[in-house]
C-alpha cells in the first residue's frame, strides 16, 4: 500500500471518523488494535524499483522512530476539533485568544493582545505550529550575526542545526557519566561569545531529566549572562512536570525561555501546537521570526483547548505510556540489554551491532526504529507505542538479539 492517498479517499477517511465520533459517544480514546490499524494504513512502506526489478517493502507494523503518542488525542479534543469545522472557514481569532489566556493563567503572565495574531507588547506567551516553529524562531534570533550556541551533546538538533544554518557556531559540552545535563560543566563553558545557552529537559535522546532544584539555580545563575533556552517537550511524562519545568522563572523575571508542545504527551504531531514562554522583549524580538498564532488552524487550537483542561486523559496517557515503557525494559533485561532509564516516551540503548544495520534489519522486520553513535558506543532510540507495538518490537528485536 503506497503512503500516499488521494483526495477522495482522504474525504473518505475523515468522513469515517467524524461519523465514528458521532455514533459512539462512549469512546474513550484510541484502543490498540485502532491505532495499529490507523498504522497499518498510513504507515506501510512503497514499493521500490531497482532497475527494472520492483521490491516490495515489508509493512510498517510498528511505528516506533518518531515519538509520537498512540493513545490519543483525547476523546474531548477530537469533539472538538470535528466541531469547528463548520466555522473553519473564518479565522481563528477567538480560539487563539482563549487558548492563550489558558496559558497565561496556568503560568500567571501576560497573554497575547487581542487586536492581531502577534504579541503585544507586554506579552510573555507566543504560541506556534508546534514547538519547532519556535525553536527556529529563537536559532534565527541568536543565531544571526556571529551567533554561538552553547548546549550538551548530544542532543535534539532542530534549533542548533537551524542556527547553524544561519552562519552560528555550536559550543557543546558532554553528558555526565549517567547520560544527563552536566549543569556545572555548562556554567563553567559559558562566555561572552555566546549568545545562548539551550536545554532540552529531559534530554532527546537520552530520555533523562535534570534534578529540578539544581535546575532551577543554574537558570538563575547562569540567566544573568546569557538567555537559556529551555525545550521541555517531554516534560509532561516526568514524575511531576510542574515542579521539572522552569516556567515559573519566567513568570518570576528571569531571562529563560520555556518551549513546550502539545505533540507529544497529547499526541498532537500531526495537528502542530505549540507555545513559548518568555519576558516580553524576548517575545517580540523572537515575533519577528515566527508567525505565532498565524500559522495554527483554528480546527487544532479548538482541540488543544479541550485537550489542555482534561486532567482525565494525562492521568490515562501517562499511565498507558508507562505500562508500555516497562514492558520494554523487561524486553531488553530478558535479552542481557541494558538502557538508559527514561523519563519520556522513548527509551536509548547500547546496540550490539552497527546502528544503522540494527535500523535496517528492524525495517526489515516491520518495525521502525532510529540509531546514535556517541561516547564510543552504538545506540537504538525506540519509541513507546501501545502493548501491541511492543509486543512487535519484540519479536523483531529477539530475531535479532
Amino acid at each position: 500500500m503506497s503512503t500516499s492517498m488521494n483526495r477522495r479517499n482522504w474525504l473518505k477517511s475523515g468522513a469515517m471518523l467524524a461519523g465514528g465520533l458521532s455514533i459512539a459517544p462512549a469512546l474513550k480514546w484510541n484502543t490498540a488494535q485502532a491505532a495499529n490499524e490507523i498504522a497499518a494504513r498510513l504507515y506501510e512502506l512503497p514499493a521500490t524499483q531497482v532497475g527494472k526489478q520492483v521490491l516490495a517493502r515489508p509493512e510498517m507494523k510498528a511505528r516506533l522512530l518518531a515519538n509520537e503518542n498512540p493513545f490519543g488525542p483525547c476523546k474531548k479534543a477530537r469533539e472538538a476539533l470535528i466541531g469547528e469545522i463548520d466555522t473553519s472557514f473564518r479565522y481563528g481569532f477567538q480560539n487563539k485568544k482563549e487558548f492563550a489566556k489558558l496559558l497565561s493563567d496556568k503560568y500567571k503572565l501576560n497573554a497575547p493582545g487581542e487586536a492581531d495574531w502577534g504579541p503585544s507588547p507586554d506579552s510573555q506567551v507566543m504560541l506556534g505550529a508546534g514547538s519547532t516553529e519556535l525553536l527556529l524562531a529563537a536559532a534565527l534570533l541568536y543565531g544571526q550575526k556571529g551567533g554561538k550556541i552553547l548546549s550538551a551533546d548530544p542532543t535534539y538538533m532542530s534549533l542548533i542545526r537551524s542556527a547553524q544554518n544561519v552562519g552560528a557556531d555550536w559550543d557543546t559540552v558532554p553528558l555526565t557519566k549517567d547520560y544527563v545535563h552536566d549543569l556545572d560543566a555548562l556554567a563553567d563553558a559559558v562566555s561572552d561569545e555566546h549568545s545562548m545557552v539551550y536545554i532540552c529537559n529531559p534530554n532527546n535522546p537520552t530520555g533523562t531529566v535534570v534534578d529540578p532544584d539544581k535546575m532551577r539555580s543554574f537558570c538563575k545563575e547562569v540567566s544573568k549572562k546569557k538567555p537559556i533556552f529551555i525545550d521541555e517537550a517531554y516534560i509532561d511524562y516526568t514524575s511531576d512536570p510542574d515542579k521539572h519545568s522552569m516556567a515559573d522563572l519566567v513568570a518570576d523575571g528571569y531571562n529563560v525561555i520555556v518551549t513546550r508542545t502539545f505533540s507529544k504527551l497529547h499526541a498532537f504531531a500531526g495537528l502542530r501546537i505549540g507555545y513559548c514562554l518568555a519576558q516580553p522583549e524576548v517575545i517580540t524580538a523572537m515575533g519577528k521570526y515566527a508567525n505565532g498564532a498565524g500559522d495554527i488552524a483554528s480546527t487544532s487550537m479548538a482541540a488543544a483547548i479541550a485537550s489542555f483542561q482534561d486532567a482525565e486523559y494525562y492521568k490515562y496517557a501517562r499511565e498507558m505510556n508507562e505500562k508500555s515503557k516497562q514492558f520494554l525494559y523487561k524486553t531488553l533485561e530478558d535479552a542481557g540489554y541494558e538502557y538508559v532509564p527514561s523519563h519520556t516516551n522513548f527509551v536509548l540503548f547500547p546496540v550490539k551491532m552497527d546502528s544503522e544495520r540494527f535500523v535496517q534489519e528492524m525495517m526489515k522486520r516491520g518495525v521502525g526504529v532510529r540509531n546514535w553513535s556517541f561516547a564510543n558506543q552504538e545506540w537504538c532510540r525506540v519509541s513507546v507505542g501501545t502493548m501491541q507495538d511492543m509486543e512487535y518490537f519484540a519479536d523483531a528485536f529477539n530475531q535479532l538479539s
